[in-house]
């Protein structure tokens, strides 16, 4: 699998503090690796659009579709509990 970007993900990325682009860093070698690993609690987010969301960090959350072999990174922000 491989993965693009949206201009908003990139936009909201580079609002994101240093400790937190490193940890997309590593999950996102997971991702593209193996979409079910356990540090990245992937799971569908809404049904209806297709989008899914995994963990980046205790509070920052990525949210993606699959298109085929490629994700399509669409947005990271704060997790809202």
């Amino acid at each position: 699998m491989k993965y693009i970007t949206t201009k908003h993900f990139d936009r909201e990325f580079a609002k994101m503090p240093q400790v937190v682009r490193k940890a997309f860093s590593e999950r996102i070698v997971f991702l593209v690796e193996n979409f079910r690993h356990p540090s990245l609690r992937a799971k569908k987010y809404d049904e209806a659009t297709d989008v899914w969301q995994i963990r980046i960090t205790k509070n920052i959350r990525m949210f993606f579709r699959i298109e085929g072999d490629t994700y399509q990174l669409l947005n990271i922000r704060k997790h809202s509990d």
